[in-house]
């Protein structure tokens, strides 16, 4: 199968290129067109992706997986993409997510990701509620399961934080 062959190629650059902190978050092969997903622990640049671009495209021609003619798109997996890997959720621990959840259509969880491991995330956030006439503010911290999560992505806010 192709994509595993790009799975390895792209495994091969990234260590041969030094580039230990990228990781693949996707993959599409459609003929001749490649879409390559990257993420990494710190921050993915252009620079890091032309590289990985370079060495994947020097394969691709020598060895003629697709033919003369294709198209190959070496890229960050981008901010508003859902969250996939344990190390995408791990690097944005302190920053606000929205979960959807199975089986919970209308609710989403929105907060501050405090915690993450393969099992499941830790969610903060203030919940207002009743308390006969008055309204009361609590803070909740919610463990969701992996295996809960429908959709999880980053919701970016230029409003400071209030500490």
């Amino acid at each position: 199968m192709i994509e595993k062959k790009f799975e390895k190629l792209i495994d091969q650059a990234i260590k041969e290129l030094e580039y230990d902190d990228c990781f693949l978050v996707d993959l599409k092969v459609n003929n001749t067109k490649v879409e390559i997903f990257l993420d990494s622990d710190e921050s993915i640049t252009f620079l890091k992706c032309r590289k990985i671009s370079r060495f994947i495209e020097a394969v691709i021609d020598e060895e003629q997986w697709l033919g003369i003619k294709y198209t190959l798109d070496v890229s960050s997996a981008g901010v508003g993409k859902p969250l996939k890997m344990t190390r995408q959720y791990v690097k944005n621990i302190g920053r606000d997510i929205e979960v959807k959840i199975y089986g919970e259509e209308k609710e989403k969880v929105f907060g501050e990701l405090v915690a993450a491991s393969e099992e499941s995330i830790s969610v903060f956030y203030i919940e207002v509620v009743k308390e006969g006439k008055k309204k009361k503010k609590v803070e909740t911290t919610r463990v969701i399961p992996r295996s809960e999560i429908k959709e999880a992505k980053i919701k970016i806010s230029f409003k400071k934080k209030k500490k």
